[in-house]
């Protein structure tokens, strides 16, 4: 259906239907009105206008490859050195709290979480916490590092000033322990 609007005529004549200001034709670029000695009200002379490029869309990165400083080990012998790890969500940091095995040792807790953001290792099939269990000491604090890195994105440090010599430097704002910000 098309709005229009009705106006009484100047002479008291019959009303007569308006267009729509869209419908409204335009003159062409370079036609010049009566009297109005320019090119065109609605274009600087000599101006194109051409629409302004488009804004490169957002993406934002949800995995990331990391390489383990020793490796895991599987049973065949095997070291997987390469992964990947993709953000974690907030169910990732609630559903752990759930499991008993966290509800008795809360240190338990970066090895399901890490279980459940770990998305690749080397050629194994499948990650999971029993993975995550049997690696190394050195692998786990890696790994423990680079998730708070990968979801803190630098959040949780704050630039500021020696009160005494006035010499920047960061502090860790953040928890200290996996799922903890």
């Amino acid at each position: 259906m098309r709005r229009t609007a009705v106006r009484a005529a100047a002479a008291g004549g019959e009303p007569q239907e308006a267009l729509p200001a869209t419908a409204v034709p335009a003159s062409p670029p370079g036609a010049d009105g009566p009297g109005s000695g320019s090119a065109s009200a609605f274009a600087a002379p000599g101006a194109a206008t051409a629409p302004a490029p488009a804004p490169a869309p957002y993406r934002l990165q949800t995995e990331f490859p990391f390489e383990l400083p020793r490796g895991y080990v599987d049973d065949a012998g095997t070291v997987h050195r390469d992964g990947v790890m993709r953000l974690a969500t907030a169910r990732d940091e609630l559903v752990p709290l759930r499991d008993i095995r966290v509800q008795e040792n809360p240190a338990y807790l970066s090895v399901v979480l890490l279980g459940r953001v770990i998305t690749r290792l080397g050629s194994l099939p499948l990650v999971h916490d029993g993975v995550v269990e049997n690696m190394f000491a050195s692998d786990l604090a890696f790994l423990q590092d680079f998730y708070r890195q990968v979801n803190a994105e630098g959040h949780t440090r704050a630039s500021v000033q020696c009160p005494h010599c006035s010499e920047p430097f960061e502090v860790e704002l953040g928890g200290s322990r996996l799922g903890e910000s």
